[in-house]
């Protein structure tokens, strides 16, 4: 398994006949061979996620919130019951707020879209985890 360590750039588009395709620009250190890395291969591209700090449970982990109304007062975006009654401690693993991103997130199946060997440019359709000029691993 080949790896490539690049980084990432910015979001941008190609156009493929009447297509538009979201693209994703990587700058890449090493050597890299047309014939070895094709355009169409499908490869993974692994980085650290954006990091977004201390949220709460609804922008964390999707929670509903409780209801506007029926006499709630400040209780619109708490998470809720945290567990049963009988343990008498929360369980591990119970989803609340907390850190947010900055993790080791994996992307797989992106197409390679196009390969720039003078400019050493990688370019993968959709998103790839991380801010800009954020180093990124790719494979095939």
């Amino acid at each position: 398994m080949e790896i490539i360590t690049g980084k990432k750039l910015n979001m941008s588009q190609v156009y493929k006949g009447d297509k538009v395709v979201p693209v994703t620009s990587i700058k890449y250190e090493s050597a890299v061979e047309k014939d070895q890395w094709p355009v169409g291969q499908y490869v993974k591209v692994s980085g650290t996620s954006k990091g977004r700090g201390f949220q709460g449970g609804v922008k964390r982990h999707g929670f509903k919130g409780g209801p506007k109304t029926h006499g709630q007062k400040n209780r619109h975006r708490a998470p809720g019951s945290i567990g049963d009654t009988s343990k008498q401690r929360v369980v591990l693993g119970r989803r609340m707020a907390g850190h947010m991103g900055n993790v080791r997130v994996t992307v797989k199946n992106l197409e390679l879209v196009a390969l720039d060997e003078t400019k050493k440019i990688l370019m993968v359709k959709g998103a790839v985890p991380g801010h800009r000029n954020s180093t990124v691993k790719i494979s095939k």
